[in-house]
């Protein structure tokens, strides 16, 4: 072909060559997202910073990659950076003059890789930073020595990760050049001591020590620090100095899933507004130090620092006034202890408390008069204790004019004080589920002037928007109880045989969560209820979807536990467009009806809960997954022909054993001979 015929083919090829051209020689810029001055090049698999990015970029990240090490020259091209991330890679160390020219740097990720490897270059490589201020070193399997190695001279630092290493014991050496730190986070490490570890750190204000195995905490004397977090070690001692006179800063103290065995022993002046103590073991023993039978026994523990037999802390055991200052405290959460009372005075002690959280501890009596509680409450739970009597005035109940959620949930209640929720005007919600509480008739609770009551009365408490009165074991709901009451949520199911239909009419307008499962209905009219968004009617041994369902609007629908053998096509294409969950494990579904399961899958809206636990059997009573659609099933024509073959099959065998019988009779001799020439044989003698 002559060259000018050439011509227009590389005039076509050429446009493209223009656009293929930059792709082939730099593969990885096609990989990273530009946006102003911030190249993301996350999940790339690359292998080496990109070479070919702007050079005025000020933010790299480069995670989720395969970057092993970090070069001398990998960042040359990008002097501006001030934020670098590398974390999950493969990265085993940063060469030491990595930095040379990123003097701008102030935050470094370099999380979940191998620094443990080379953590001694990659430490010449850190201090080479001048202005670092934010470093990320989890989760890369550092020890206590090489966390120091990489922490020298960091000076400018004031935000540290160190979680998810293995690090064991902390000394005062650990920081002593991070004079600017500000927070430090230590949480899933393996540590057992923190002796003198924060001394040189007089800026610290939030400190994360959770997921460790620190066994006590005796000598807190950190006034500066703002937040600790010392939740899930094996803590049993929490002690704060005592002959400080400075006020500490702290505001949020966690020692939540420790073994604490007392209150802890707070700052005698503190700021502290959040006190998390769930899941330990405390206790008081105000009872123990008035016994006189226990004057001889020990009244004070002694701890020591065995190091160098110094700064020694003595707890005056039975001394409930040493809880410190607990003025300020808002929220006290008090869960899953073995709290019997609350000392003399220890709730008058907080007048600022607005959220007490006592569930599951070991109350017999609530008190509301002598405690004092604050007339700025706002939550109040003590549900899951032993809770057979609550004590309250009107004048107390005047106090708590701000209470607006009370859960007395799974106590041993019978009696109640007259009036206790109408004299509550912020009451929102309450929880009396699982007690022996009734619901008076209305006319029999305006007329009664008895102090204590067996039922509650809900005409007048005109706040209440939600009401749980699960297995209460109510039988029937007077009429007009919660006429006039603006609830948006009611629980009443565990309540087997109760009548309700009646009773909650009044409520059709404003309801939205109706809970029912367990109460034996079956033919209930929910077309009224057009503002229900979910609806509990589980364990009802329903064998047919209520036809009322289809006229509103759920969102939420539990059936589970019931009798459906299949929910109709009609009602499975109506309900799949409005449904966003619903719940049907526990059905003895028909494996050969299963449209209505194939609608709501195809429903990309609509989520069914547990829906590999959904069985179904087939007409030999095996039960199958729905969702595997392996079943044995016949259409209409063909069931009834394998019931006449089950009919023809034992008709034919009886025919042919008569058959047999009736030769075996007649025919003996020809039987004999049969046999004689077949099977009998001569001998040789």
């Amino acid at each position: 072909m002559p060259v000018h015929g050439l011509t227009p083919i590389l005039l076509c090829l050429l446009p493209m060559w223009r656009i293929l051209t930059p792709v082939s020689s730099h593969p990885q810029h096609r990989q990273c997202q530009l946006i102003q001055r911030m190249a993301l090049c996350n999940n790339g698999k690359h292998s080496f910073v990109p070479a070919e990015l702007p050079d005025n970029i000020e933010e790299l990240q480069l995670n989720y990659n395969h970057i092993q090490t970090l070069q001398d020259n990998s960042l040359l091209r990008y002097p501006s950076l001030n934020t670098l991330s590398l974390a999950c890679n493969s990265l085993e160390k940063l060469e030491s003059n990595t930095f040379q020219d990123s003097k701008l740097l102030d935050s470094l990720n370099l999380a979940n890789n191998n620094l443990h490897i080379g953590y001694q270059e990659t430490s010449h490589a850190l201090k080479t930073l001048p202005r670092l201020r934010a470093l990320d070193l989890s989760e890369n399997k550092l020890d206590d020595e090489m966390v120091a190695t990489l922490l020298q001279n960091l000076s400018s630092l004031e935000y540290l990760n160190l979680s998810g290493n293995l690090l064991r014991r902390l000394d005062e050496t650990s920081f002593r050049d991070l004079h600017q730190l500000k927070e430090l986070d230590l949480q899933r490490n393996i540590m057992f001591e923190i002796d003198g570890a924060f001394d040189s750190n007089p800026k610290l204000q939030r400190l994360n020590l959770a997921f460790n195995y620190l066994p006590c905490l005796t000598d807190f004397h950190m006034t500066q620090l703002v937040v600790l977090n010392a939740s899930h070690n094996f803590i049993e001692w929490f002690i704060s100095r005592q002959d400080l006179n400075n006020t500490f800063q702290l505001e949020t103290l966690d020692l939540s899933d420790n073994k604490l065995l007392f209150f802890p022993f707070l700052p005698n002046q503190s700021h502290l507004q959040n006190l998390y103590l769930s899941h330990n073991s405390i206790r008081f023993y105000e009872h123990i130090a008035d016994n006189a039978t226990f004057l001889n026994s020990t009244t004070t523990v002694e701890f020591y620092n065995l190091k160098t037999y110094t700064r020694n802390v003595t707890a005056k055991l039975w001394d409930e006034s040493l809880h410190g200052d607990i003025s300020s405290l808002e929220n006290l959460d008090l869960r899953g202890n073995q709290v019997e009372y609350f000392p003399r005075g220890f709730i008058h002690k907080m007048p600022a408390l607005s959220r007490l959280r006592m569930c599951t501890n070991c109350l017999e009596t609530l008190n509301l008069t002598s405690e004092q509680f604050s007339g700025s409450l706002y939550e109040l739970d003590f549900s899951n204790n032993r809770l057979n009597q609550i004590v309250a005035d009107e004048g107390t109940l005047t106090t708590l004019g701000n209470l607006t959620y009370l859960n007395l949930s799974l106590n041993d209640l019978e009696w109640l004080p007259s009036g206790l929720f109408s004299s509550l005007p912020s009451l929102r919600s309450v929880d009396l589920s699982y007690n022996n509480i009734d619901i008076c008739v209305p006319e029999e609770a305006e007329t009664s002037t008895d102090t204590i009551s067996d039922c509650v009365d809900w005409k007048k408490v005109i706040s209440l928007r939600q009401l749980y009165l699960k297995g209460c074991n109510l039988k029937i709901i007077p009429s007009s109880v919660f006429t006039g009451l603006p609830l948006t949520h009611l629980e009443l199911s565990d309540n087997p045989g109760l009548i309700v239909q009646e009773s909650i009419q009044s409520l059709s307008r404003t309801l939205q969560h109706l809970g029912l499962g367990n109460t034996h209905i079956q033919d209930f009219d929910f077309s009224h209820f057009l503002s229900l968004k979910s609806l509990n009617i589980s364990r009802n041994s329903l064998a047919h979807l209520p036809p009322s369902l289809l006229n509103i609007h759920l969102k939420v629908l539990d059936l589970r536990d019931n009798r459906l053998s299949s929910i109709p096509s009609g009602q499975a294409n109506t309900l799949a467009p409005k449904l966003h969950t619903v719940f049907l494990t526990g059905n003895p579904f028909n494996c050969c009806e299963t449209e209505w399961f194939k609608t709501f899958k195809t429903t990309k809206t609509i989520n069914m809960v547990g829906q590999s636990d959904i069985e179904c059997e087939d007409i030999f009573k095996t039960t199958h997954r729905v969702d595997l659609e392996s079943f044995s099933c016949f259409e209409k024509g063909e069931e009834s022909i394998f019931w006449y073959i089950l009919l023809i099959v034992p008709v034919c065998l009886s025919f042919v054993g008569i058959s047999i019988i009736v030769l075996l009779t007649f025919k003996p001799k020809m039987l004999q001979k049969s046999i004689k020439k077949k099977c009998m044989k001569p001998t040789s003698y």
